[in-house]
């Protein structure tokens, strides 16, 4: 990593919040759910697919997962609304998972019957290892009363292909990622090439368990492995689907588009912005440099 780029990672606590708003209109649509229908607009005229996610998680208060719900059935109702091509995205500890399992459980199933009698998909996140297990469990539940639910699973922990044998028989639809939250090396894998091959493992024992599958990279070496594991099972275009995040990969999204694959990006918004476009920047330092030398240009 470029040591003037660590500088500035290690330093973005302190980063002007204009400053890294200059980011966050790359990353995020915006602060309020117009916004958002925008881009999704957008990227369905692109031949995008969506997903909506309110920002916002770990809430320290269960009065806070009221208003989780809230937002999230607005989102629900522009999404039919206005037409879009779009599903939801959720993070349980948005609805108190850390704080009230089963109070999380009634949250969730709120916002899950109103997309259901809707026909509208939602896609649980996974967050940290604390809450691996436990998003799982919610999932399982979910899945045994209804199809339009899906899962999350990161290639970087050990555990995940172990969770794909066990979620086998309830026919998931599940998004694999490499995983960015920072974890332990007895239960996270620590090198590039190997989250890459577990990655690829977990890809294909759920492309041969019959899994819609949602391949979520912008690493190009992992999307020729995966086009090449279509190809080698002759998977039809409605098996699977590429994800990518808003602002990133661009050129490759358009490229995947354009050869006719499915393709979803994830849309978030909301009050939220800050603390996720700062994880954005910490993932990826070199936009961060970009930014900043940016902003000194125009200075």
């Amino acid at each position: 990593m470029n040591p003037i780029n660590t500088l500035i990672v290690r330093t973005l606590p302190l980063v002007p919040r204009p400053l890294v708003r200059l980011v966050a209109s790359r990353y995020v649509a915006g602060e309020t759910l117009d916004d958002a229908i925008r881009a999704v607009r957008h990227l369905n005229s692109e031949g995008c697919m969506a997903t909506l996610d309110v920002l916002g998680e770990d809430v320290t208060n269960l009065s806070e997962t009221d208003e989780t719900v809230s937002e999230y059935l607005e989102a629900l109702e522009a999404i039919l609304a206005h037409g879009l091509d779009s599903n939801l995205s959720v993070k349980l500890t948005a609805y108190g998972l850390k704080l009230d399992p089963a109070r999380c459980r009634q949250q969730f199933r709120r916002v899950l019957d109103a997309a259901r009698e809707r026909g509208v998909f939602v896609r649980i996140d996974m967050e940290d290892s604390s809450v691996t297990e436990e998003t799982i469990r919610i999932f399982e539940e979910s899945r045994r009363q209804t199809g339009g639910v899906g899962l999350v699973l990161q290639a970087y922990l050990r555990r995940s292909r172990a969770d794909v044998a066990r979620l086998a028989p309830l026919s998931p639809n599940v998004r694999v990622c490499k995983g960015i939250y920072v974890e332990p090396a007895e239960i996270a894998f620590q090198g590039h090439e190997e989250i890459r091959d577990n990655f690829m493992a977990i890809l294909e024992d759920l492309f041969d368990a019959g899994s819609y599958v949602g391949i979520a990279t912008h690493d190009d070496v992992l999307v020729e492995r995966a086009l090449a594991a279509i190809g080698k099972r002759g998977l039809p275009r409605d098996a699977y689907e590429f994800q990518m995040l808003l602002g990133v990969a661009v050129h490759l999204r358009h490229r995947l588009v354009s050869e006719g694959h499915r393709l979803r990006v994830y849309v978030p918004f909301g009050r939220s912005w800050h603390a996720y476009s700062l994880r954005r920047l910490k993932e990826n330092p070199s936009i961060a440099g970009q930014i900043v030398k940016g902003f000194l240009r125009r200075g």
